[in-house]
């Protein structure tokens, strides 16, 4: 594995990840033969040089669940990053598969800890659920939510309704107060023709006792009773990071994700095409990494190292 000494970020490029391929380095028709060494270089290993990878960096998105805080802990450099942020003048958004509070209850949440940013720079998985829909159903349609405030205010300031007869689609996330009436509910639905339409996948919450049932566990009940799979909106699939490029005016090709999962947020920046930065706070481990085909091009212990290499701008 490429190390960038003395730090802890390992960069891959995007034509390593998981290909399988082997490289060669002699003989005539080898790559580097043909470019050179430094063009060969420059082309399959595109970020060995941090100032390379990020002195380009316009937009950041960032996860806040294991990245910004866990539960109402506020992580290592989050309130820093922010200032970072503005002082070099980046765009960025807040990209999360919570969607158990709304955008403004983020604002709030996020206030108490000394981080302020604007409603708009939020981006919960409920929203891009609810754009997702809206593109579909222009008018709005039925539906049944198993979820939270985030969910609910989503889906019906966007024009749906909730309908528990004869819903067109079951909207899931995560739900703390879940009970066997709402999985029963959605599962007949499913099973009479009912769309299944999840916010995220994530099996786990991280929070500061530990990791608890996230929505991917309700997700499971429904398929193990229906057998249906369902459309996933959040990550690892790369809409919600399409919505926030669009929202920001932001391209790919200067955008980097920071993230605390290799299966959702990692994933989702590779299926995307943006750069991935894995922090160590929050649920992935280190030596998790070389097991994934979702590798990130850089891992960090936490905000405060991310932030070193903003600074070598």
């Amino acid at each position: 594995m490429w190390g960038l000494s003395p730090t802890n970020y390992f960069p891959f490029s995007s034509q390593e990840k998981g290909s399988g391929d082997e490289v060669s380095f002699t003989g005539e028709g080898s790559q580097a033969k043909q470019l050179g060494v430094k063009s060969y270089f420059e082309t399959v290993f595109p970020k060995m040089s941090s100032d390379y990878a990020l002195g380009s960096v316009e937009c950041v998105l960032i996860d806040l669940d294991g990245v910004v805080y866990v539960g109402m802990q506020v992580l290592p450099g989050a309130n820093e990053l922010f200032r970072e942020i503005k002082r070099l003048g980046l765009k960025y958004n807040l990209i999360t598969n919570n969607s158990t509070l709304t955008p403004a209850q983020y604002v709030n949440k996020l206030a108490t800890m000394d981080i302020k940013v604007p409603e708009q720079a939020v981006l919960t998985s409920a929203v891009a659920t609810a754009i997702y829909l809206r593109k579909l159903e222009p008018n709005g349609a039925p539906v049944y939510i198993i979820g939270e405030d985030g969910l609910n205010d989503a889906l019906t300031g966007a024009g749906f309704w909730v309908d528990e007869n004869a819903p067109r689609y079951v909207c899931v996330g995560l739900d703390r107060q879940l009970t066997y009436q709402k999985l029963a509910t959605a599962a007949l639905a499913i099973q009479n023709g009912a769309k299944f339409i999840a916010s995220n996948p994530d099996t786990a919450l991280p929070t500061e006792r530990g990791l608890a049932p996230g929505c991917g566990s309700i997700l499971a009940a429904l398929v193990a009773t229906t057998g249906v799979q369902p459309k996933v909106i959040g990550k690892p699939q790369p809409d919600m990071i399409d919505i926030a490029l669009d929202l920001l005016g932001a391209r790919k090709g200067t955008t980097v994700l920071v993230g605390d999962r290799l299966d959702t947020d990692i994933q989702a920046g590779s299926a995307a095409g943006v750069s991935t930065a894995l922090v160590l706070t929050g649920v992935s481990r280190r030596d998790e990494v070389q097991d994934t085909p979702y590798r990130p091009d850089f891992i960090v212990e936490d905000l405060a190292e991310f932030i070193s290499l903003l600074k070598r701008r």
